[in-house]
């Protein structure tokens, strides 16, 4: 069965936080060349209200967090988050959600949502440059990493900002099905994998 990888949508997301995961997942699908997709890929938003990203992109989002598919991995974008982090059930949704998944990740300031939902406490974590410190004062319980592209936490993954999001995704396409696919997907998408110097043993579903 494929997996089913979920990326939440809301309202200031940045845009290739959640596109970049989107591509990743989606092309190595295509360059697998099987019987049948081995990644199902859709957008959850609070509602099925439309989201505005940044810069004004409007996204349908494919179902509600009231409503969708069963997940196997999660991907909690960046952006400004400001108001997420205020949305007592968008957080427990994301709680929620962790305890079902096999990966529950994020990219750049989604980190700050994982934290607040309490998938961080005791783990390390990283998230953009420029919110490193924002992270640490926040949330003084997670051990945060600069200079990494993502962290590996086993069920729970952080990547840094916005274009490390692609280098995390491939890392996960790598955990979840193998090194040939990910770097065949990297070269599908003519993209120059930065990857970390170490990362944690394989976990693989396909």
């Amino acid at each position: 069965m494929p997996v089913n990888v979920a990326i939440y949508l809301f309202d200031n997301v940045e845009v290739l936080d959640f596109a970049g995961p989107y591509e990743v997942f989606t092309c190595a699908s295509r360059v697998h060349h099987g019987d049948s997709p081995l990644f199902t890929v859709f957008t959850v938003g609070e509602s099925l209200k439309p989201v505005h990203a940044r810069a004004g992109l409007k996204i349908d989002p494919d179902f509600s967090s009231d409503n969708h598919p069963a997940i196997d991995c999660l991907i909690i974008p960046g952006g400004v988050v400001t108001a997420e982090l205020e949305k007592a059930n968008v957080i427990e949704w994301i709680q929620q959600q962790a305890l079902k998944t096999t990966l529950t990740a994020s990219v750049c300031t989604g980190a700050f949502l994982l934290a607040k939902a309490g998938l961080l406490t005791g783990k390390s974590a990283t998230t953009h440059w420029e919110d490193i410190d924002d992270l640490r004062a926040m949330f003084p319980q997670v051990a945060v990493k600069q200079g990494v592209r993502w962290v590996d936490e086993g069920a729970i993954v952080s990547s840094a900002g916005i274009s490390a999001g692609i280098d995390m995704s491939l890392h996960l396409v790598e955990r979840l099905t193998d090194r040939r696919l990910a770097e065949r997907t990297a070269r599908q998408l003519d993209f120059d994998w930065t990857e970390n110097k170490k990362m944690r043993p394989q976990a693989h579903l396909i």
